[in-house]
């Protein structure tokens, strides 16, 4: 376990926490690592607001990462007993969580593109699984079964298969939207820093929605890892 979490609820600020450390989760009462954690602060109308890159000024209040846990924290009235004062809570907190959740992983994957390390449309894709250094294979959870298929199978016969990330939680919509371009269905994301921020972000997507433990995607046989599956 990272450093010893505070005792009290609230933390000292942004400016005044020290990385990788744990925190008390509030609803749970549990000590995580903040990575599994989701920072809440108040906004100048006295609401709840996610902060995901923890950088909001002010004292902020800690959350497990999960539906189920913010969940709890909404029906417990946690967020009015630790921040000591009314606190307004969005009807949709956990809904308007989940999105910003997405959008940062989009926006990851967008930079991506940017920093080159996606390869978009089938043929490029079957490519780069063929000669290059894949992290993660993307299918657009729209997509029609028999592409993908082919893509999987092209995945299955490199040695590190197991090591390659699927990820079929976006639609092809946001896909498009994210990258710039219509009609985006299958992409290869290949290694580098940029790739493991956009990972590592939809990982948390996928923990959100499924409240799963933070451990490393599992795998079937020869079967590669699922990331971010559809929920």
């Amino acid at each position: 376990m990272p450093a010893t979490a505070q005792d009290d609820t609230l933390d000292a600020g942004p400016r005044k926490a020290a990385p990788g450390t744990a925190r008390l989760c509030a609803a749970t009462g549990e000590v995580k690592p903040v990575d599994e954690m989701i920072r809440f602060v108040l906004g100048p109308d006295g609401a709840a607001v996610p902060d995901l890159k923890r950088r909001l000024p002010g004292r902020g209040i800690w959350i497990t990462a999960t539906r189920q846990a913010l969940g709890t924290a909404i029906a417990r009235k946690v967020f009015g007993r630790g921040f000591k004062r009314d606190v307004r809570l969005p009807s949709d907190l956990v809904a308007v969580t989940e999105q910003l959740l997405e959008q940062a992983a989009l926006d990851a994957l967008a930079m991506c593109r940017k920093a080159g390390r996606l390869v978009t449309g089938f043929t490029k894709v079957e490519s780069a699984l063929a000669h290059d250094r894949v992290a993660g294979l993307i299918e657009a959870a729209d997509a029609a079964p028999d592409g993908g298929r082919k893509l999987l199978a092209a995945l299955r016969r490199r040695e590190d298969a197991a090591k390659i990330v699927v990820i079929d939680v976006f639609t092809s919509a946001q896909l498009d939207l994210a990258l710039g371009r219509s009609n985006v269905i299958h992409a290869a994301l290949l290694a580098g820093p940029e790739s493991e921020t956009f990972l590592a972000r939809t990982a948390r997507l996928r923990r959100f929605r499924a409240g799963s433990a933070p451990v490393p995607a599992e795998t079937d046989g020869d079967r590669p890892a699922r990331h971010g599956a559809k929920a």
